[in-house]
């Protein structure tokens, strides 16, 4: 967005840097951009085809310019397409500040920009100008310098009624304008002359951000600027509902494998798309492109860096072997069918070796592969029906396209992601509200957590999913998170504590969800080392690896702070070394220590309710 001076007079020019001769233009504040210049660099070149082009956001003052051109230049780098914005507010804090708001002065301004973005075009940029360019002939120039140079110009009109602009005028500049405080205004006392032919209308009076964004994109593709691709819907795997009757009845005379209930877990994972774009338990090729590349290759870098498999007996293997499709069957029930199958040899050491860095027989998820069956199979999985575990808790248990759809209801538009397996503390209740804040400071309206705890299987002695969910609702109650911008929900996957290589895992998944940061915190999907106690993988290797992860490229990784208990505040506050003796690290192993014994935290270390409910359950404990 553009704003104005008090003065429209063109001065002459002298000889001073600082007295440039143009009225400077005041009331302008930078425009802070989503995308950060790491997150920038890490798509530069990651897609073939040169794209180079400008997009030209013309509109009034306040008709949601600003608004649209951030988001969709943080839409078009999170899906791999360079680009930059150059807003008008910015443009005239440096190239343009010798410009004040004459008709002379607008011209220039308007062909210094439409250079300028042609250079940016012809780099192989989407360049997005956001300018209120209120002149046709202005626009109408900048178009025709593209076009001498062979560049693709798409004029888009960002159309609100000048009521509904004033009513937003989060800078007041209207009121100014109408008081007479402000001359030469746009829309007031400056005329404003609507694109009589753009390549697209958005009427943001009535399109939400997202809306807007869409038909940009759509735009975008039928201009070849945008390859479809980019844009993959998540992939699920039920059978469509006019379809349902004759799968299920194809499945009852299906020669069938019987399956256990963390294969049922991945079954889930598969069927609502959290592993998108696989079609079912992974073949071989795909086994092997994980294994050694953490990353699918076929049609792209796609991160998927945990094995999807499904491991079948030497006898299943060889009652099997030859058919076109076999019945998933699960407690005497056929869930799903698996079409087209393929055997493949399951090498559990290599296997362990490569996933979790050790063979050690007492991990559990490596002595779970170790007794599972000697062969894989993959193949394409049709799921009969929707996964019900029956446990209360089946509410909360939404895909990733429930939770994209609840994401718009809400107009998100940031969605922040923080995975955990044990009960919420106040530490990292400030790391979330912290991030929240950083979002809002960076530009963001509407950021929404969606704090999102792990549901499959969980080692004996982690806190139990239906205990972790009282847990965490209790510090809803208690308002340590706001509850009007959080989203509770359940991660259908098992852990597995492979550390640095699972994380990736875990971020890949919320990204499929349409989160697009991801909150990492100390030794993620880390545990100690069965036989010695210390830990199995260093640390700080979990946030490293996402920030160099291939295939991340629509998420931005937030790092976890360290956070302790402050003694001085008695609140828990991230940690300064400059004052170490003030804080206390109150560990997980003391912390379930003291919850055992019935011992109360030092206040501010958790919400009592939340506190209570864990002391609840390990008295629990102490009764069976």
């Amino acid at each position: 967005m553009e704003t104005y001076g008090s003065s429209n007079k063109k001065q002459k020019l002298g000889n001073a840097a600082e007295n440039w001769g143009m009225q400077r233009a005041t009331n302008v504040t930078y425009q802070a951009h989503h995308v950060s210049r790491n997150k920038r660099g890490q798509v530069v070149g990651t897609r073939g085809g040169f794209r180079g082009c400008t997009v030209w956001l013309s509109g009034l003052s306040g008709a949601g310019k600003t608004t649209v051109s951030m988001a969709l230049e943080e839409y078009l780098v999170c899906h791999g397409i360079p680009c930059y914005t150059l807003d008008g507010d910015n443009i005239r804090q440096g190239l343009n500040k010798n410009l004040g708001f004459s008709p002379e002065d607008r011209e220039e301004n308007i062909r210094r920009i439409a250079e300028v973005a042609r250079l940016f075009a012809d780099a192989g940029l989407v360049c997005i100008a956001s300018f209120i360019s209120p002149y046709s002939r202005d626009r109408l120039n900048a178009r025709k310098i593209h076009e001498a140079a062979g560049l693709p110009f798409f004029e888009v009109f960002v159309d609100a009624p000048l009521d509904v602009c004033e009513q937003r005028d989060v800078k007041g500049l209207y009121k100014r304008a109408r008081a007479g405080e402000i001359t030469g205004f746009t829309g007031i006392d400056s005329e404003y002359e609507k694109p009589e032919a753009p390549e697209l209308v958005l009427k943001t009076d009535s399109c939400s951000v997202n809306e807007c964004i869409q038909q940009l994109v759509d735009l975008l593709q039928e201009r070849d600027i945008v390859p479809v691709d980019a844009s993959y819907e998540v992939k699920e795997l039920y059978v469509q509902e006019n379809k349902l009757d004759l799968a299920k009845a194809d499945a009852e005379t299906l020669p069938a494998v019987q399956i256990g209930k963390v294969d049922m877990q991945w079954v889930q994972v598969l069927a609502e798309g959290w592993a998108t774009p696989l079609n079912g338990f992974m073949r071989e090729r795909e086994y092997l492109q994980c294994l050694h590349f953490d990353c699918l290759l076929d049609g792209g870098v796609i991160n998927l860096s945990v094995p999807v498999v499904l491991p079948v007996s030497t006898a299943d293997k060889e009652c099997l072997d030859g058919v076109t499709a076999m019945a998933l069957v699960y407690e005497g029930r056929r869930v799903a069918i698996l079409r087209n199958p393929e055997f493949y040899e399951h090498r559990k050491e290599e296997r362990c070796a490569r996933q979790w860095g050790t063979t050690c027989k007492d991990h559990p998820y490596i002595k779970m592969v170790m007794e599972s069956g000697d062969w894989l199979v993959g193949g394409d999985l049709q799921v009969l029906d929707r996964i019900y575990w029956n446990d209360g808790l089946d509410q909360y248990r939404l895909t990733p396209t429930e939770l994209k759809q609840k994401f718009k209801e809400m107009n998100a538009d940031a969605v922040f992601a923080f995975q955990l397996r044990n009960p919420v503390h106040n530490g990292h209740a400030l790391l979330m509200q912290d991030t929240h804040k950083r979002l809002i400071d960076r530009g963001y309206r509407r950021p929404v957590l969606l704090l999102h705890p792990l549901g499959g299987w969980t080692k004996d002695d982690d806190v139990p999913l239906p205990w972790r969910m009282k847990q965490h609702t209790a510090v809803l109650e208690e308002g340590i998170l706001n509850p009007e911008s959080t989203i509770v929900a359940i991660f259908p996957s098992p852990m597995m504590y492979a550390g640095p290589t699972e994380v990736q895992w875990h971020c890949r998944a919320r990204m499929v969800a349409g989160a697009n940061f991801y909150i990492v915190g100390r030794d993620p999907a880390g545990m100690p080392h069965p036989n010695t106690g210390k830990d199995l993988y260093e640390p700080t290797h979990g946030a490293k690896v996402l920030t160099m992860a291939p295939g991340l490229i629509t998420l931005e990784i937030v790092p976890f702070k360290v956070a302790a208990y402050n003694k001085v505040i008695q609140a828990m506050d991230f940690y300064d070394p400059k004052n170490h003796q003030n804080y206390d690290f109150i560990s997980g192993t003391r912390m379930r220590k003291m919850a055992r014994s019935g011992e109360n935290p030092p206040d501010g270390f958790m919400a009592p309710k939340a506190w209570a409910v864990l002391k609840e359950y390990y008295k629990s404990l102490e009764k069976a």
